[in-house]
C-alpha cells in the first residue's frame, strides 16, 4: 500500500487541525525547497528521518538517501538508536 499527496495532506491536516489548503501549501513548499537545494548540490537533512543528497558521477548525478538511526531501527536495520 502507498499513500498519495492527497492522503498525506489529509493525515497531516488531522494531526495539526489545520485547513487542507494550508497543509498542502506547506507540503508543496517543503518539497520545492528540497528540490532547489538538491539542484544546487546541497544536502537536506531532516532530523529523525534522514538526509537527501546528490553525488555527481562521470556523466550524471546520482540521488542518495541516508536514513536516520530512528528510521533504521523502525525497519530492523542496523541501528544504535534507542527510543
Amino acid at each position: 500500500m502507498s499513500i498519495d499527496k492527497k492522503e498525506l495532506v489529509r493525515r497531516v491536516q488531522e494531526r495539526l487541525s489545520k485547513g487542507s489548503g494550508t497543509v498542502e501549501e506547506i507540503i508543496d513548499a517543503t518539497v520545492e525547497e528540497i528540490y532547489e537545494s538538491l539542484k544546487l548540490g546541497e544536502s537536506v537533512s531532516l532530523r529523525n528521518f534522514g538526509t537527501f543528497y546528490v553525488r555527481t558521477g562521470r556523466e550524471c548525478w546520482v540521488f542518495k538517501f541516508n536514513p536516520s538511526q530512528r528510521l533504521r531501527q523502525l525497519f530492523g536495520w542496523s541501528s544504535t538508536y534507542k527510543p
